[in-house]
């Protein structure tokens, strides 16, 4: 497997030009802000993520995590990665000063997480869920408890989960059964849970655990749910680790990839719990912490397919096979037409995955700082529209991409001495956790485009022709990127009213539809990047580097904008075919 080296200069390229920094740096508690402490946190980060994490992602995925005498084990290499983050403060980078934490915002966070995912997915899992239990509690809980966990939480010391899935309630949280009984000022919880990530480890002194469970006499469905806390061991009096509570790991599920993260059935026999929130709100605060989950995965997306497209490239510039065309001498296969179609293909869609997935930490930082609640409430419109684009065509695209990783390996990709394999079956759960991407379709469809008549998804294409408007002064290969937002933009406005119109006629439309209307606006939002980035290198700076970008544009408009096209038409094609067999004809 080769080094992982974090592209820093790309990630700020795209902090500047597209996510606006310097938007940033003027909201409150952002002051701090300049271009100097971003480089320097990331370059921090990144060694990390290259010294640290990155040479023990194979161990962890050849050796796993087991489960012995009730512990679950993981690799000790990951305990003693997991100590250097934990000394290092990176638990709490995004987390408020009050509570121990950083708190800088998420547009710098966000490309530090991204460098843990390359390095090491695995074993990034374990924070990931820490700072989306840190965002719960900080909503949610009452004073007491957060002065009594999130210090813990932020510091490190102490790791977080989220405890939804059951054995007969995968997607249907209405079907969730766990039960919590009021007991002497807490909840003793019952139940079983599957499929949780990092439920036990030992990596840290406690886990805090996020539970939905039932109360006595809730309500059927989800409107019935409620958020408990139940940690591993309940902390003492002085606040540390006490008595272990009723709360273990049965097993420790074998799968497809990410062998180094437990994935671990959980057992609650009369485990303590304390009540986050209100009764019977349990799943909008769970809210809070899967749609975190939800940005957090669509970034995953981009770094396991960059750590993909590293490694292909390394191949490519090192394997001598074949000639180039018109020569004689054996060549890198860097040199070959179909190996450069391929690392285009990724890099160009990289840039625009990891584009998008900034700009939707630049909303994070708006709809949670901004001081007019007007403002804060568009840029939460927004975050709220791309969340499921991001997860959803992100975590597609990576799947493909890590697979076109393999190909360029050639035969050796399918051997697991490369580690090209690894990135593969790795990124392949990506589009199934926190929501397959059929829920994500589904939610963008129903709940962000059907519930306010477009309203959003029209905003969003609003901007993409300001844009396009800035785009007129420019010439050359620049205005094949613009034509082809152009008649993207247009192509998609169209469907969409098309499917407006048709939605009363088509009651299975919105299923059959929504998830090539997913992956559609993920290919347009992709060339609406891309023309950004071209726009922003217009005004001058390193020549060669701006040619780059542009041919990197111009390859997407080319390639990948048709897409916008096509899946239009598979929209218009409606549910009659998708839904015309019978059960038995299949």
């Amino acid at each position: 497997m080769s080094d992982y080296r974090p592209p820093v200069d790309e990630m700020l390229f795209i902090l500047d030009s597209v996510a606006g920094m310097d938007a940033i740096a003027a909201l409150p508690g952002c002051e701090m802000l300049t271009g100097e402490l971003a480089r320097s946190v990331m370059e921090e980060a990144g060694e990390l993520a290259s010294n640290v994490l990155a040479p023990i992602n194979a161990q962890g995925d050849g050796a796993g995590a087991d489960i012995r005498d009730g512990q679950v084990h993981v690799p000790e290499s990951f305990r003693q990665a997991y100590q250097a983050f934990a000394e290092g403060g990176w638990g709490g980078i995004s987390a408020p000063e009050a509570h121990g934490g950083q708190g800088l915002p998420q547009v710098v966070s966000m490309p530090v997480q991204e460098m843990w995912q390359s390095a090491n997915l695995a074993w990034s899992l374990c924070p990931l869920l820490s700072q989306g239990a840190q965002h719960a509690l900080e909503l949610y809980a009452s004073e007491d408890l957060r002065r009594q966990f999130l210090p813990k939480l932020v510091s490190g010391e102490w790791t977080g989960t989220m405890n939804l899935t059951e054995p007969q309630a995968g997607s249907d949280l209405g079907l969730v059964r766990c039960q919590a009984k009021p007991e002497n000022g807490h909840y003793l919880i019952n139940g079983q849970k599957i499929f949780i990530t990092f439920g036990d480890h030992d990596m840290a002194g406690n886990i805090l655990h996020l539970v939905l469970a039932r109360l006595p006499d809730a309500p059927e469905g989800t409107r019935g749910l409620s958020l408990f806390l139940v940690p591993k061991r309940i902390p003492d009096a002085d606040g540390a680790p006490g008595s272990a509570n009723n709360v273990r790991a049965v097993s420790v599920e074998h799968k497809l990839g990410l062998h180094g993260s437990p994935t671990c059935v959980m057992s609650y026999e009369d485990a303590v719990g304390y009540l986050v929130g209100e009764e019977n709100q349990g799943l909008p605060h769970m809210f809070a912490m899967m749609n975190d989950a939800r940005l957090s995965v669509g970034l995953q997306g981009v770094a396991i397919a960059e750590r993909a497209y590293q490694q292909a490239l390394d191949f490519a510039a090192n394997r001598m096979q074949g000639k180039a065309p018109g020569g004689r001498e054996t060549v890198p296969i860097l040199r070959h037409p179909d190996v450069r179609r391929m690392l285009m293909e990724m890099k160009s869609q990289i840039f625009a995955m990891r584009a998008l997935t900034y700009m939707a930490a630049m909303h994070t930082d708006f709809a949670r700082r901004h001081p007019d609640d007007g403002q804060r409430a568009c840029h939460q419109r927004r975050l709220d529209l791309l969340t499921p684009i991001i997860k959803g065509w992100n975590c597609e695209r990576a799947v493909e991409l890590t697979s076109l990783g393999i190909q360029i390996h050639g035969g050796m990709g399918y051997v697991e001495e490369t580690g090209a394999a690894q990135h593969y079956r790795d990124a392949r759960i990506t589009t199934i956790y926190e929501g397959t991407s059929g829920i994500q379709a589904g939610d963008l469809v129903g709940r962000k485009i059907i519930r306010d008549q477009g309203a959003a998804l029209r905003e969003l294409l609003s901007d993409m022709r300001e844009t396009l408007d800035q785009m007129g002064a420019l010439a050359g290969e620049d205005q094949v990127v613009a034509a082809a937002l152009e008649e993207g933009i247009e192509q998609a406005a169209s469907v969409v009213e098309w499917f407006f119109a048709e939605l009363g006629a088509q009651q299975d439309l919105p299923g059959a539809a929504a998830f090539n209307l997913m992956m559609m606006l993920g290919y347009l939002c992709g060339g609406w990047l891309h023309a950004r980035a071209a726009l922003a290198v217009a005004g001058g700076g390193d020549a060669r580097a701006a040619e780059a970008r542009r041919v990197c544009a111009r390859f997407y408009a080319e390639h990948f904008m048709p897409q916008v096209g096509a899946l239009a038409r598979r929209i218009r094609s409606g549910a009659a075919s998708t839904m015309a067999l019978s059960a038995e004809q299949f």
